[in-house]
């Protein structure tokens, strides 16, 4: 196996490098001092920037420099030529997301990060979401454990009752039976937000204990595939609505991450 052909330490490692490097070169110059021309509405609702575009071809080069040879999937690359993210099912692919929130980062909030996984047979077994503006790496290894910084992380159980429960639901693709639920139920939780707007900041908020749950609807593998696998290497739950678990190779939509079982069920209840 390749993966197995290099130590998984030495090659957790080199990623980190690499996020750091491309960052500090073509994302963080960048944050607060973008201009107008600089800045490019790709869909209705969605913006890409330079950083996103430049950021991405520098870490094309440094990925297939560490593993050479595997497909690199990445959200800008597959924006333009949508058959690359078949590629994702290939025996290992590089999945990259090179600037994850990147409204919030045109608007010059901190909430944004820089997200990569390896994926093998379309599963994460590895995954990396750096926070520049924070200086936070995590990094997730299946059956290895999630890690901040390289401190081991595990998710506490959390709300004994639905009243209790602190979580945020990202509304803007909600179908309208969801919409109708979480409307309907929103007096019922402690805490309902609309969340960040970033996948990279979502998922290490939720194992650090900042929220119980978090729902997802729109679910492209490069935002959730390196989160989810921290969520659940952390003792967390990353499962579609039906309880199925959650896998950036397959189409479905709708993704619960929960701090423990018993919180997925709880949030399940008033989601459905």
């Amino acid at each position: 196996m390749i993966v197995e052909m290099q130590d998984r330490g030495d090659l957790a490692d080199q990623v980190q490098d690499a996020l750091r490097d491309v960052s500090r070169t073509a994302i963080e110059p960048r944050f607060a001092t973008l201009l107008a021309e600089e800045i490019v509405e790709k869909s209705p609702g969605e913006v890409v920037t330079i950083a996103d575009r430049e950021a991405e071809v520098l870490l094309e080069g440094r990925l297939g420099a560490i593993l050479p040879g595997i497909p690199f999937v990445g959200e800008e690359a597959c924006s333009r030529d949508p058959t690359r993210l078949r590629g994702i099912h290939a025996d290992y692919a590089w999945l990259v997301d090179p600037l994850d929130g990147t409204a919030n980062f045109v608007e010059g909030s901190t909430d944004w990060a820089v997200m990569v996984a390896l994926l093998m047979n379309g599963e994460p077994i590895s995954s990396w979401i750096w926070q520049p503006m924070t200086g936070q790496m995590y990094v997730a290894g299946r059956g290895e454990g999630a890690y901040r910084n390289g401190q081991r992380l595990r998710s506490e159980p959390r709300a004994p009752s639905a009243v209790d429960l602190r979580g945020a639901v990202l509304s803007r693709f909600l179908d309208e039976p969801t919409a109708a639920a979480v409307a309907r139920n929103q007096h019922r939780f402690g805490e309902l937000s609309a969340g960040r707007r970033c996948a990279g900041t979502e998922y290490p908020a939720l194992i650090e204990g900042d929220k119980d749950f978090v729902l997802f609807w729109r679910t492209l593998p490069w935002d959730h595939a390196p989160g989810a696998l921290l969520v659940r290497e952390a003792g967390g739950i990353a499962s579609r609505p039906d309880g199925s678990p959650y896998q950036p190779s397959t189409e479905h939509i709708g993704l619960l991450a929960a701090a423990d079982e018993r919180t997925w069920s709880l949030a399940h209840g008033l989601l459905d």
